[in-house]
């Protein structure tokens, strides 16, 4: 009989600029630390649109590609430096629920999803209303969204 590997169980995180993901992060992690899991941060560069300039479209894929992986190396040392956990780093270029949704069908330990709403009167933010509405139900895999107006300390008490 073949020994079976245990998997991890991971919490993915969609990182962009906004304050909600910062909030999402922490409750990712913190839930992570708590039941053994992992965290994997996902940052989508979206390709720019300068087809008649190749040079200026490759310099600006090269720039938004390296913001990315800086950005998830700074927040990588802040998860771990709050919670121990070293998270997996992922950058894709694409649209947002594209690559979230095929980053989910390649890593089969991905559980659950992780999206920080927008706190304006504007509603939760397109990517939340698409992932956690109209496609809910087409995903194998729950939908955690939290409230971007929680304060750290009311994620603390939740998870």
């Amino acid at each position: 009989m073949a020994e079976t590997k245990a998997r991890i169980r991971k919490f993915l995180v969609y990182v962009d600029d906004t304050p909600e993901c910062r909030l999402a992060l922490r409750f990712a992690c913190r839930r992570a630390k708590h039941t053994g899991g992992g965290v994997t941060l996902l940052r989508v560069v979206v390709p720019g649109d300068f087809q008649h300039w190749m040079a200026v479209e490759d310099r600006m894929r090269e720039e938004a590609l390296e913001a990315a992986e800086q950005l998830l190396h700074e927040l990588a040392g802040e998860v771990n430096k709050s919670s121990g956990i070293l998270p997996e780093l992922v950058v894709r270029e694409g649209v947002p629920h594209d690559a979230i949704l095929a980053h989910i069908e390649e890593d089969q330990d991905i559980r659950i999803l992780v999206l920080g709403a927008a706190a304006g009167s504007e509603g939760p933010g397109p990517l939340v209303n698409l992932m956690a509405g109209k496609m809910a139900g087409t995903m194998h895999i729950p939908v955690t969204v939290v409230p971007g107006n929680l304060t750290v300390t009311q994620i603390d008490e939740l998870t």
